[in-house]
């Protein structure tokens, strides 16, 4: 009777997982580790609505998954792969990233377990405690300096017990445990992410478009950049080739008797720079003191524009390449 039970429970927890694939179209792979029960039930709580936690072996839920494969599903492969240790899935069909920090935000503090990796520096700062006397050799195996004071035991030195990845041994989380110190949090801890065919890590999801497009302008640059200087044209280098050879016409009109429309304006000023001139008594009037006369400002602008001319830029090798 117990094997009937137990297989229609495993028959069910199959069909679930069946219909929670064919009604969310996202989902994340989380680990368990070290998540009670009673914590699972709070966490389901606090996400209801918005996100189902479904657990169960590894076995079960690969074989639940190779099915849906073979009824033309191929891409939920990279699940199965990732069915493996102690993980659950989430499912959701609401925004990845906002899911992602509500499921990490559901941590409670933990006691170091031994065996355990430390998730963070644990230090024993100095001070009296609430240990008994007879805790003084436990302290002095641990290299803890310590004294009695008023009947109890007194840290003379910061402790630096544990540091961060190291795992945790019985004798640390025996002291931990007796001063009542909780130095670490629990909780579903996100792997792997899946949407619509495609899994990938969490940190994807930190990713602005700010910083795609920033990306995207770095690259089309680095492109144009290497199309120049290997002479290649390229749809991103062709602007800026466009623009350093209307330059090198300027600088060939502004030498020489050839002239087009754009380049008249320029040539006209430097065959007469006083018609240009006309409004600099008004606007040095005007202007408070200290301020450049428009005619000197041109005058600067003009020479920073000689100097700044691409006849020696990127363009000029020295042949007649515009």
């Amino acid at each position: 009777m117990a094997t009937k039970k137990a297989r229609a429970r495993k028959e069910q927890l199959a069909t679930e997982l069946e219909e929670h694939f064919d009604t969310y179209s996202r989902l994340f792979v989380v680990g368990v580790d070290n998540v009670s029960s009673n914590q699972l039930h709070e966490i389901r709580k606090d996400l209801r609505g918005e996100c189902v936690i479904y657990c169960g072996k590894n076995t079960q839920m690969r074989r639940v998954l190779r099915k849906l494969e073979e009824q033309g599903k191929e891409e939920l492969a990279k699940v199965r792969e990732a069915c493996k240790l102690n993980v659950a899935l989430v499912f959701t069909n609401g925004d990845l990233k906002t899911m992602r920090d509500r499921i990490q935000e559901n941590k409670m503090p933990a006691q170091a377990r031994a065996g355990s990796l430390a998730q963070c520096d644990v230090i024993i700062p100095a001070g009296p405690t609430s240990l008994e006397p007879t805790m003084t050799a436990f302290l002095q195996a641990l290299n803890i300096s310590s004294k009695i004071s008023k009947g109890n035991i007194e840290i003379l030195n910061e402790t630096h017990l544990l540091h961060v990845g190291e795992k945790v041994d019985a004798s640390s989380a025996a002291l931990l445990q007796k001063m009542d110190i909780m130095p670490f949090a629990y909780g579903l801890e996100v792997q792997q992410v899946y949407d619509q065919g495609s899994l990938f890590s969490p940190a994807v999801l930190d990713i602005t478009p700010e910083q795609v497009v920033a990306k995207f302008h770095q690259g089309a640059k680095n492109v144009a950049a290497v199309s120049i200087e290997l002479s290649m044209p390229t749809a991103v280098s062709v602007p800026y080739s466009l623009l350093m050879a209307f330059s090198n016409l300027l600088a060939v009109a502004a030498e020489t008797e050839f002239s087009f429309k754009e380049a008249e304006e320029i040539k006209a000023y430097l065959a007469d720079p006083s018609a240009f001139a006309s409004a600099a008594p008004v606007a040095a009037a005007a202007a408070p003191g200290g301020a450049k006369p428009a005619a000197a400002a041109a005058k600067e602008s003009s020479e920073d524009d000689d100097a700044g001319a691409p006849g020696g830029g990127l363009f000029d090798d020295g042949g007649d390449d515009y």
